[in-house]
């Protein structure tokens, strides 16, 4: 199964992202979505599995929850927009990994790209960073990868371009 990983679009749906995603069985957005109408087309393009933000209004919240618990090709995965980062996740989530021990915890909210091993936890942490044109980061980012015998696969780093490029 392969996997689209985007987070922090705050409104804005670089084009690019149904090139890089056209080959995903799903997309996975880790939150700071914008609008309902963002959340809505990467649906139709894709399944979407999603969770809302901080700047989310009710009704993303209502088509999204906080926090996402799923199973995909064996891999249990936490999702969740606000997390920290290992070891140093809030105590929200420290709660949640330890109820649900996920292989995969992903969230969003730091605009910066970081994949790492939490070997305390015994988890992978993804945040794909931010893909819209609002923050502080300097490179809209993605990441794709797949899910294979109950483990992440071939992760991809992608760069949409610059934050202030709009194409």
């Amino acid at each position: 199964m392969k996997i689209g990983l985007i987070s922090d679009t705050h409104s804005y749906l670089d084009e690019k992202v149904f090139q890089y995603f056209h080959e995903v069985d799903e997309i996975w957005h880790a939150g700071d979505i914008g609008t309902l109408s963002l959340l809505e087309q990467l649906d139709a393009f894709k399944p979407t599995v999603a969770v809302y933000g901080n700047i989310d209004d009710t009704s993303i919240q209502a088509a999204a929850p906080e926090n996402q618990i799923i199973v995909r090709e064996g891999v249990k995965v936490l999702m969740t927009h606000i997390a920290g980062k290992p070891p140093k996740y809030n105590a929200r989530v420290k709660k949640l990994i330890k109820e649900h021990q996920p292989n995969l915890l992903i969230c969003g909210h730091s605009h910066i790209l970081k994949v790492q091993p939490d070997h305390e936890n015994n988890l992978l942490f993804m945040n794909p960073g931010a893909a819209g044109i609002h923050g502080f980061h300097q490179m809209k980012t993605l990441l794709r990868f797949d899910l294979e015998n109950g483990k992440p696969k071939n992760l991809e780093v992608i760069e949409l371009g610059k934050r202030g490029a709009l194409k």
